[in-house]
């Protein structure tokens, strides 16, 4: 006998049982008025797993009485999607939903794009990273992009309920003693709330299933990590990483890479990662680390696994033993705070452009003094509002690098900027 997850059996088969993304689904949301017009474009949903992405391509399709084929991007390639595009090249406005379209390479992507611009396929491509990355620009320019969230604990609630139901009508009631950890651990997926259900009835042998903290816990921990072991731990692994390489722990922070490979984490989603801590935790203590972080993703992107883990564990190393500074990522937020709360100062006179004459007759522009022109390339010169002068945004963190940025400043401001930690 087929096994068939309570996900798929729970699975909504209309609009209308749908929790959730309100934002597309309500009374003025622009998927429900798709189907009220009959009319259907290409399509990009970008969210994070168990958000409803795959549920919505298979209602629209039956709402819409289209002709439609599902693929996913891990299994299928330009043979299967060649098969339908003649399909539809006969039925115009076939159906054809990609899961994990960011799988699918350039070529494979400009394939599809063909289709889609002759109006034979409407394209639904389903995505968990975002797809001004990973979508070739020329079919996400023919794609309307819309961003799913994960489910609040009101959606999450109604899901529940739904199981119980379910399983009510099968002779087994659901006695749910505590749900805060069955919450916490689904994690806003709905897929994941459905299997720690399925397993916590399983590891209740009688026709009472009582839900706890613990046992979902123990659950969790012992045997969900093995029934989806790609989006169990997900974000706590990564944030497990992420940490690692920040507090210079190479040991560790190679761990728990190996610990995502492993689970079938998409290697580039580690190496997206791995830029963002190059700008964000070593920034100007080491500005040769985002240049190896960038090279990185790149190599990842051209050779795939296995071999990506070379690169990426080469890279996770510098990264973790590289001197640390966060100072820049302060010093951004610090300057968005400040220009959010005094956006109303006028650009000094000698700091505007001036192209025409009227505007040089306004004075924009005169009295600027250009630094090449003076000694050591730099003049004193004020370049904040009026009401802003001498604001200190930019603090040199404490490294070899910084240090010499901040002699640097020092010598050129003297003591106009305070650039000593607070």
């Amino acid at each position: 006998m087929k096994y068939t997850p309570l996900a798929e059996i729970l699975r909504p088969s209309s609009l209308d049982e749908i929790v959730g993304q309100d934002h597309l689904l309500g009374k003025d949301g622009p998927i429900r008025k798709f189907i009220e017009k009959s009319f259907l474009p290409s399509l990009i949903f970008w969210g994070p797993p168990g958000c409803g992405k795959t549920t919505l391509a298979y209602v629209l399709a039956k709402a819409l009485e289209r002709p439609s084929f599902f693929l996913s991007a891990v299994e299928a390639g330009v043979k299967e999607v060649r098969e339908i595009i003649k399909i539809a090249e006969k039925k115009k406005g076939t159906i054809l939903f990609i899961d994990e379209i960011h799988r699918f390479n350039k070529a494979q992507q400009e394939y599809i794009l063909h289709a889609v611009e002759k109006g034979n396929v409407v394209l639904i491509g389903a995505t968990t990273e975002n797809p001004s990355f990973e979508v070739v620009p020329p079919l996400l320019s023919r794609c309307q992009v819309y961003v799913l969230q994960n489910l609040d604990i009101k959606s999450l609630s109604l899901l529940l309920d739904r199981a119980k139901n379910y399983y009510h009508q099968h002779g087994i009631t659901l006695n749910i003693k505590e749900k805060d950890a069955l919450f916490y651990f689904s994690a806003g997926d709905a897929r994941k709330l459905y299997n720690i259900i399925e397993l916590s009835v399983e590891a209740n042998p009688s026709q009472v299933a009582e839900i706890t903290n613990q046992l979902v816990e123990e659950i969790v921990l012992k045997k969900f990590a093995r029934f989806d072991k790609a989006g169990d731990q997900h974000y706590d692994t990564i944030s497990a990483f992420i940490k690692s390489v920040r507090g210079s722990d190479p040991h560790a922070a190679l761990y728990w890479l190996a610990r995502m490979l492993d689970a079938g984490e998409d290697p580039l989603f580690i190496a997206r990662r791995l830029i963002i801590l190059a700008a964000e935790d070593i920034g100007l203590a080491n500005p040769n680390a985002i240049l190896l972080a960038n090279a990185t993703f790149d190599v990842v992107h051209k050779i795939g696994m296995p071999e990506a883990r070379i690169p990426l564990a080469e890279c996770t190393i510098y990264l973790a033993a590289s001197p640390k500074s966060n100072s820049a990522y302060l010093a951004i937020e610090k300057a968005l705070q400040l220009a959010k709360n005094t956006c109303e100062q006028p650009v000094p006179l000698h700091l505007r452009n001036a192209p025409t004459s009227l505007m040089q007759s306004l004075h924009y522009g005169k009295e600027y003094l250009y630094p090449h022109q003076f000694p050591h390339h730099f003049i004193l010169q004020e370049y904040f509002p009026e009401k802003l002068k001498g604001t200190t945004i930019y603090i040199p963190a404490s490294n070899p690098r910084e240090n010499e940025l901040k002699t640097y400043l020092l010598n050129c401001w003297k003591d106009k900027y305070d650039l000593n930690e607070s």
